[in-house]
C-alpha cells in the first residue's frame, strides 16, 4: 500500500532558483551601471566592480572560517556588492567601500546564518554604517557638467535640478540613484520576468507623492531625487527582509514612504530612504504575522473543549 504525505497548501513547484533570481537582478542593474559610467566616468565602474569582488571575497572567507559550503555561486553576495556600490558616491575611497561590504556580508548576512537568515537588507546596513562612520566622505558628491565635475549637494538638498536632469541622471548623488530612467528600466525588467511585484514600490512611491502634496512639497521632485527610486525598486523588494504577502508588501511600502517623508521634511537629515527601509525590515515579521493567510486544511487554534478531548 502506498503512503501519502499530507500537508497544507500551497502545493506549488517552481523552477526558479536563487542563482537565477540573482542573475535577473544583476541584469536589471545594467542600465543604472551604464548611466553611472556615462555621468561619473570610469571611476564609477571601478567602484562598482570593487564592491562586487570584495563582497564575493568576504562571502567566501566567511564560508571557510565558519566551515560552511561555498555560497558564492548563488550570486547573492555579488548582488549585495553592486547594490551597496549604487548607494555610494563616486569619490569614496576603495578602503571605505571594503568596510561597507564587510559589514554587509560578514556582519549582517553571515553572522546571522547566511542567505535567508538576515533580518535587514545587507546593502542598506552597509550604507548606513558608512554614512555614520565617514559622513564627510559619504556626502561628497559630484555633479556632471560636460567634461568637468564639481563637489556639490544633491538635488534633494539644493533643489536646483530640472525634472529632465533628474530623470536621465545628470545630477549629483550616489552612483545608482541619480538616473530614474535607468532604474525604471531595471524595474520593468524585474517585473516582466516576475522576480518582483509592484506592491511595495508603488505603495512606497505613492505614499511619498501623497505626503509631499499634502505638505506643500513638489511630489515629482521628491520622487525623482535622492535614493527613492533605487530604494523602492531594488531594496524594498528584497525577498528575505520584506513581507511575503501582497497586503504585507503594501503596508511595508506605505511605512517606508511615511518614514522617508518624516526624515526628509522634519528631521536634520537630507535623506531618509535607507533608514526607512531598515526600520520597516525590523517590523517585517510582525507585518507577516498580521497579514498571514490561513492555509486550506490548516488548524491555527483549538478551543479548550477540543484540547481536553
Amino acid at each position: 500500500m502506498k503512503e501519502y504525505t499530507v500537508s497544507p497548501s500551497p502545493h506549488l513547484r517552481s523552477g526558479a532558483s536563487t542563482t537565477m533570481i540573482m542573475f535577473h537582478v544583476i541584469l536589471a542593474t545594467i542600465p543604472a551601471m551604464a548611466a553611472s559610467a556615462v555621468f561619473f566616468g570610469w571611476r564609477a565602474l571601478t567602484l562598482i566592480g570593487f564592491c562586487a569582488v570584495s563582497a564575493m571575497a568576504w562571502e567566501r572567507l566567511s564560508n571557510l572560517i565558519m566551515k560552511r559550503p561555498d555560497s558564492t555561486d548563488d550570486l547573492s553576495a555579488l548582488v549585495t556588492g553592486i547594490l551597496l556600490a549604487f548607494n555610494l558616491p563616486v569619490t569614496l575611497p576603495l578602503w571605505c567601500a571594503a568596510i561597507g561590504t564587510f559589514v554587509a556580508i560578514v556582519i549582517v548576512k553571515q553572522l546571522f546564518g547566511g542567505i535567508g537568515q538576515n533580518f535587514a537588507n545587507p546593502a542598506i546596513v552597509g550604507r548606513i554604517v558608512l554614512m555614520l562612520s565617514f559622513t564627510g566622505r559619504m556626502t561628497s558628491w559630484v555633479i556632471p557638467n560636460g567634461l568637468d565635475a564639481v563637489s556639490s549637494a544633491t538635488p534633494l538638498v539644493s533643489g536646483n535640478a530640472s525634472y529632465f536632469d533628474l530623470f536621465i541622471g545628470r545630477c549629483g548623488g550616489c552612483l545608482g540613484e541619480t538616473s530614474a530612467a535607468a532604474i525604471l528600466l531595471g524595474g520593468i525588467y524585474l517585473t516582466a520576468v516576475r522576480v518582483i511585484t509592484l506592491h511595495a514600490p508603488l505603495a512606497f512611491i505613492g505614499t511619498v507623492y501623497a505626503i509631499s502634496a499634502v505638505t506643500g512639497r513638489d511630489p515629482v521632485y521628491q520622487i525623482l531625487s535622492g535614493g527613492l527610486m533605487l530604494g523602492a525598486v531594488f531594496m524594498a523588494t528584497d525577498y528575505v527582509t520584506t513581507p511575503i504577502t501582497k497586503k504585507g508588501r503594501v503596508i511595508f511600502g506605505i511605512g517606508c514612504g511615511a518614514v522617508t517623508c518624516v526624515i526628509r521634511f522634519w528631521c536634520n537629515a537630507p535623506e531618509g530612504v535607507s533608514y526607512s527601509i531598515l526600520l520597516m525590515n525590523i517590523v517585517t515579521p510582525y507585518i507577516d504575522m498580521f497579514t498571514q493567510k490561513k492555509a486550506f486544511g490548516g488548524i491555527y487554534r483549538r478551543n479548550k473543549k477540543e484540547a481536553s478531548q
